[in-house]
């Protein structure tokens, strides 16, 4: 991917919701996490501050929670204040196993199509 352009096209609507939940339960696969410190590890899946803002992590976190995906509990913070820490549920993991099984084959379909425009543009095809 070139850095210096959008990942996004501005004026096309997108579905990020779906996609920052697999992120997130992949992050809470092998240790719990929690709000500031998931939204850090996030950077890593290609989300900028900009494309996310704590309330809309905050508020997947809930519906993942409400679905069965993860659980949380308040963590007392040693000297700082109490954190709401998240965990994977077997269900969540399930979950996950799904998604990266649906992912993959979208990857494969994404990369014929990517392919195919490549193969026109550098013969001249219109």
């Amino acid at each position: 991917m070139i850095e210096d352009q959008p990942v996004f096209c501005d004026h096309k609507p997108h579905h990020m919701e779906r996609f920052l939940e697999v992120c997130l339960l992949l992050l809470l696969y092998d240790e719990i996490g929690y709000g500031y410190g998931l939204a850090e590890q996030l950077s890593h899946f290609g989300f900028s501050e900009m494309d996310l803002n704590v309330s809309t992590l905050y508020r997947t976190l809930r519906k993942m929670e409400h679905d069965g995906l993860v659980t949380s509990l308040w963590e007392a913070g040693g000297q700082g204040p109490r954190r709401r820490v998240y965990e994977i549920t077997e269900g969540g993991k399930s979950e996950l196993e799904q998604w990266i099984k649906v992912l993959k084959v979208r990857k494969a379909r994404i990369e014929t199509l990517v392919g195919a425009y490549d193969r026109k543009v550098s013969t001249g095809d219109k």
